[in-house]
């Protein structure tokens, strides 16, 4: 599918450059006007004007008072705050370690009645045993995190599992055959998973679904995302992650999914495929 970083975050950014270019000019002013009220190089308006340089809160605040609209400064300035969380580099969301990122999620789990999970590399979070999200953890933490706070991290995990537990919620999990064989964890980890996994399998709340390796599929492996409900998608990235909630792009996932899920194998057939890669460990 390819996803940058991303049009729902430059949709974001636009939006809020169009409403700081329109209270210019409602106040009869020019850009040039605005920089120079607010001490400003005279470019800096123009680049703020077409979405070339995000505005920073205090730049917002300055504009407000510039065009005499300080009414409207707090949500100007919430509206930057949905633009900046649309993406989020790596290093910015786990500054202070991987436990906040972990419980930051669970409001949002808590409240999805309709979860669903395409992986390409590893096995989705919300159903993998406490060992291999202990190894998935320390592996992002040993490559990217100074902090290391995997012990708490990694109980702030299996609590957002509950909401498996608890009724009114359906969960779809769609993921490569290749992640039945990554290699993650020691021996008796991958095995512990794969075990966890043929028991998930028969929960009634739960559709579990692998798309088997195979050549000429119709539709090729791509990046992992979590679709909620039909509100919110999220993918991780290499360099960050991201949230999309316009309509059209959370559509595209929900296609997307629709499409891998009807390559996929589910019930005997999907067994099948676990019961081969436990018997591959040995």
């Amino acid at each position: 599918m390819g996803v940058s970083p991303s049009s729902s975050a430059q949709q974001a950014r636009q939006a809020l450059a169009d409403r700081l270019a329109e209270l210019c000019r409602d106040a009869g002013l020019t850009g040039r006007d605005i920089a120079e009220r607010c001490d400003w190089h005279p470019s800096k308006s123009s680049r703020i004007m077409n979405a070339k340089t995000p505005p920073s809160a205090d730049d917002i605040r300055a504009w407000c008072r510039a065009t005499g609209a300080e009414d409207q400064t707090d949500d100007l300035v919430a509206s930057l705050r949905t633009a900046e969380g649309a993406w989020i580099g790596w290093r910015r969301m786990e500054r202070t370690g991987l436990k906040q990122a972990q419980e930051a999620r669970l409001p949002l789990y808590e409240r999805t009645l309709r979860f669903r999970c395409y992986s390409s590399w590893l096995v989705p979070g919300l159903i993998q045993t406490r060992a291999y999200t202990e190894s998935v953890l320390r592996a992002v933490q040993r490559r990217r995190v100074e902090i290391d706070d995997v012990a708490e991290a990694v109980a702030a995990r299996m609590e957002r599992q509950r909401v498996l537990d608890e009724g009114g919620h359906r969960f779809a999990f769609l993921f490569e055959e290749s992640v039945l064989r990554n290699s993650l964890g020691e021996i008796d980890v991958q095995i512990g998973q794969l075990e966890h996994l043929l028991t998930l399998g028969s929960l009634p709340n739960i559709s579990l679904g692998i798309v088997p390796t195979r050549l000429a599929r119709s539709r090729m492996p791509v990046e992992g995302f979590w679709i909620f409900d039909s509100a919110q998608v999220n993918v991780e990235l290499v360099s960050g992650y991201l949230t999309l909630t316009q309509p059209s792009e959370v559509a595209m996932y929900a296609d997307t999914f629709a499409e891998l899920a009807d390559l996929a194998v589910y019930g005997t057939n999907a067994r099948r495929l676990i019961t081969s890669a436990m018997d591959a460990l040995g």
